[in-house]
């Protein structure tokens, strides 16, 4: 698989860590997964009002998700996250979202804050396109 990044203005790098366009090309698999959010195992939400843990719960869950597809997060082209505070995830990203900085990976994004989740205890929802 071959992939290049799309930057027409050379902002989206550096602090905010991500890309305007992911070009994929001969890509063998692609992975579109569901919105993960801060549940456990059993579907029931977790860390209630802890925005940072929640994210970091959200990525282990996408990360369950790529394993078992046999995939990474290095092999994320694309990520969309779902806030109902967009403030407290900008405060809470550094931590929350460190596995993903730490894959190297620089995805296309999408960031929306949105009145609720499908739970109200749920603060972020993260939703990926991964390919190899």
């Amino acid at each position: 698989m071959e992939r290049r990044a799309i930057n027409p203005w050379p902002w989206p790098g550096g602090a905010f860590g991500f890309v305007h366009g992911n070009e994929v090309r001969a890509a063998e698999r692609v992975l579109m997964v569901s919105g993960q959010t801060s549940t456990g195992a059993d579907g029931q939400p977790v860390h209630a009002g802890d925005m940072a843990a929640q994210m970091a719960q959200a990525v282990d869950n996408l990360e369950a998700v790529l394993h078992e597809a046999g995939l990474g997060l290095s092999d994320l082209v694309r990520l969309n996250y779902y806030t109902t505070d967009l403030d407290a995830f900008g405060a809470a990203a550094t931590m929350g979202l460190e596995k993903i900085a730490a894959s190297g990976c620089q995805v296309a994004s999408t960031l929306l804050e949105v009145q609720r989740l499908f739970h109200p205890d749920l603060l972020v929802e993260i939703e990926a396109t991964a390919a190899s």
